[in-house]
């Protein structure tokens, strides 16, 4: 009697779940995903070697552009909920008895860095488009007799005792600039803080030997 033969089926693995799970991601990640927005000034960072990397969050960042105006940003720190770079923005605009409207907070807790005087927020907020922002951006004045700078610093500090501060200056700024920006921190008691670079990679020698 001869053998029954048991016909060999392949096995096959339906991806169709898969597929429809991917897609589903994917359309949720586009929903939810935010754009960082851009800064107000392109900075061209000095390069360094050093690899200390700087936190995302709870951070500060005070920038200076080549032509030696200054920036601030601060973001919302780690529980956004708490709306504390919305909460500066009210003290700031107390001190200068400015209202802000709720959809001028939000769109300022929208946006990157800015750097103009606190009395030019209000239509810098309300421009027509970013191109005309960016126009309005002329730098947060750091004068000895009207230093609002150190406002900034000082009310952010007041709503974000775990902050961090990073320095970001252009390569072609002027020192004096910079040294003045560093006094400002000082006088807040801002003692430590990073200054941000561009990794520079490091030649060794061909007779280097690691020990």
């Amino acid at each position: 009697m001869g053998k029954i033969k048991i016909a060999v089926k392949t096995p096959r693995i339906d991806m169709t779940p898969m597929v429809d799970l991917f897609f589903l991601l994917l359309v949720f990640f586009i929903l939810t995903a935010t754009f960082r927005p851009e800064e107000a000034a392109p900075i061209k960072t000095p390069t360094s070697t050093s690899q200390t990397p700087i936190i995302d969050g709870n951070l500060v960042t005070i920038l200076i552009s080549k032509d030696d105006k200054v920036f601030f940003n601060v973001d919302n720190g780690t529980d956004s909920t708490q709306h504390i770079r919305g909460k500066v923005l009210q003290a700031i605009g107390s001190n200068y008895q400015i209202k802000f409207t709720p959809k001028e907070i939000k769109k300022f807790e929208g946006l990157a860095s800015f750097g103009l005087p606190a009395k030019k927020i209000q239509s810098f907020l309300n421009a027509p488009d970013a191109k005309t922002r960016e126009a309005m951006q002329e730098g947060i004045p750091i004068d000895s007799l009207d230093n609002q700078l150190m406002m900034w610093i000082r009310f952010a500090r007041t709503y974000n005792t775990n902050l961090t501060f990073a320095i970001k200056g252009d390569g072609a700024a002027n020192y004096p600039v910079v040294k003045k920006v560093i006094a400002v921190l000082q006088d807040n008691n801002v003692n430590k803080f990073n200054l941000t670079t561009d990794l520079k990679a490091v030649e060794l020698p061909a007779d280097f030997i690691i020990k």
